[in-house]
């Protein structure tokens, strides 16, 4: 009656698996599969019921507060809807600041001032204009662009990016994915991608996990799973990715749909 037994679906189930520093993975599946979930317990916002999570060859630990803010330093996430990630009572000039004392360093008001008006131009952002604006005031795509700025103030060592273009238009999904690109390659960050977009994924992975009901059915490069998918899901997916036109070359289709 309250979804137990044998037909319950768990929202992750028996998953095992490892990303390692410079990589770029993208956990690909449609809505429920339980990505969002796996993505809430890397970052520790979610206990896991069962197994254990490792971090830098050492089992994770996060039992006080000072271990959540030492853990938080290196792993950093960057949601779906960008306006539940930001206290709304607080303004643009105290949402950097606070990524600013969670690296403890210590700073003059002068070389703060000076770290966030660069974290606001890596992202095409005016510090100036910004500074004291409170989150509401903000379009969606000046969120997002938020948000990519705290991550270059932090400089973390592994992202984990939940659907980071889905809530933006088509014009600003290209930039912002260039900005994340960009912070890869220069600060050799680790990224996992969380996305039920193929183009996404094939676009950026070095491997790629597909999901479905909590369990990964099928992993690889992203030329192995994509250009030759073993599993029915995985073909099915592949099956409702739009058709440009009628002899088609899912290389070429896939590719424009991460273009676009």
């Amino acid at each position: 009656m309250f979804g137990s037994g044998r037909k319950a679906v768990k929202a992750v189930d028996d998953v095992d698996f490892a990303f390692h520093e410079g990589e770029i993975i993208s956990i690909v599946g449609e809505s429920g599969s339980g990505k969002t979930t796996i993505a809430r317990m890397i970052m520790g916002l979610l206990p896991e019921t069962i197994g254990e999570v490792y971090y830098k060859s050492q089992r994770r630990i996060l039992k006080n507060h000072q271990q959540k803010r030492e853990y938080w330093k290196d792993i950093q996430a960057i949601f779906q809807d960008p306006f539940s990630s930001f206290n709304q009572f607080f303004r643009v000039e105290k949402l950097l600041q606070d990524c600013l004392d969670l690296k403890g360093v210590s700073l003059t008001k002068t070389e703060a001032f000076q770290r966030k008006k660069a974290a606001c131009e890596y992202v095409n952002l005016k510090y100036e204009e910004l500074y004291n604006k409170y989150p509401f005031e903000l379009s969606g795509g000046q969120m997002q662009r938020l948000m990519i700025a705290r991550i270059f103030a932090l400089h973390p060592r592994v992202l984990i990016a939940d659907e980071p273009t889905s809530m933006i238009d088509a014009c600003s999904r290209s930039t912002i994915l260039d900005m994340l690109l960009n912070l890869h390659d220069t600060e050799r960050m680790t990224i996992v991608f969380i996305t039920h977009d193929l183009g996404l994924a094939y676009y950026v992975s070095d491997t790629i996990y597909i999901m479905e009901k909590g369990k990964f059915v099928e992993k690889g490069t992203a030329d192995d799973v994509i250009l030759n998918p073993q599993h029915k899901y995985t073909k099915q997916l592949l099956a409702d990715v739009p058709k440009l036109h009628e002899e088609w070359n899912l290389d070429t289709t896939v590719l424009s749909l991460a273009d676009d």
